[in-house]
């Protein structure tokens, strides 16, 4: 019987964050930048890990603010009370050390524009006093996020965008099962089964990839499977990097609608067809139709459809899908 995580309860996973994103005051200026989203929402959800490397690199709270300048491809730090070379490669290495000390985190959420946490359009500046026109990262999420490629990460302005919200929390709960996983030994069984299970997930955010990566696990011959393995969830979390669209969720409905065209009669169809056309038009949101597929699927259960991770990739107490 398909279960949702409102009656199994979900475990709570490790997130990093920019400290001052939890109201932690450790800005320049001794203040702070509060996620509400971050410190109520999501914090019952995920257990934070708050770091600020411009305070662990001993910059001090107030401090002079930093900026990066030079090659936007590889900026350096100046400013604050440290010489601008020490500051870059203090900052470089922090990043390295923390994704070496926090293995086991599932997502990271950095704070946006900053020159040691920002992911990307962090202003860099040139010899003539402007920026760059091409953006550059944050020095410590640079070093973090090379240690750590697959890592769902995302700052925390675009997380207002309900959209993007729902795919980095998506990819997180992703990232955290692929841990669950390789905790438990990886085999080329529990390698099919993983795909399996986020089969239509992976539809709906890229059918290409989802077609890819079916005839990588297809074709999985000789090749060492902790190779394969990577391989595999490399090319997969990058694949759920691209947002679902209402017409690839309508799509991925429509597969799901088919598991029960034996089951149901004909005015349970119209309706199912009825209320997947109204989500592709815009008139409904995604929670609708999949609300009256999942009643069905409780009616008429299907073991392979009550495993798909699409039908809830994240608790339902967060209530993503009722914005898209």
């Amino acid at each position: 019987m398909f279960t949702s995580p409102e009656t199994t309860p979900a475990k709570r996973l490790k997130v990093g964050i920019s400290a001052c994103l939890l109201g932690i005051e450790v800005r320049y200026n001794g203040g702070h930048k509060e996620s509400r989203l971050c410190s109520q929402s999501l914090a019952g959800y995920f257990d934070f890990i708050p770091l600020c490397p411009e305070v662990a690199i001993g910059l001090g709270i107030p401090r002079a603010t930093i900026r990066l300048v030079g090659d936007p491809a590889a900026p350096q730090a100046e400013g604050g009370h440290m010489p601008s070379g020490p500051m870059s490669e203090a900052l470089h290495t922090y990043g390295q050390r923390m994704a070496a000390e926090l293995p086991d985190l599932s997502g990271y959420i950095f704070m946006q524009r900053s020159p040691s946490c920002g992911l990307e359009r962090v202003k860099v500046y040139q010899p003539n006093g402007n920026p760059a026109d091409q953006g550059g990262r944050g020095l410590y999420a640079a070093a973090f996020c090379a240690a750590h490629p697959d890592l769902p990460v995302e700052e925390d302005g675009r997380l207002n965008d309900p959209v993007l919200r729902e795919n980095f929390l998506t990819r997180v709960y992703v990232y955290a099962a692929w841990q669950t996983l390789l905790g438990e030994g990886l085999s080329r069984h529990a390698l099919t089964e993983f795909h399996a299970r986020y089969k239509y997930l992976l539809m709906a955010n890229n059918p290409l990839q989802y077609k890819a990566l079916g005839q990588l696990l297809g074709r999985m011959g000789d090749e060492h499977i902790d190779a394969l393995g990577s391989r595999y969830f490399s090319q997969l979390m990058a694949a759920l990097k691209k947002c679902a669209t209402r017409g690839t969720h309508s799509n991925v409905l429509q597969h799901l609608s088919g598991y029960f065209k034996k089951s149901l009669n004909s005015e349970d169809k119209q309706e199912v067809q009825h209320l997947i056309e109204q989500y592709r038009l815009g008139v409904i949101p995604l929670v609708v139709p999949l609300t009256l597929l999942k009643h069905h699927l409780r009616r008429h259960p299907d073991a392979y459809l009550q495993r798909q991770a699409y039908l809830q990739p994240h608790p339902e107490n967060l209530s993503l899908r009722n914005a898209l």
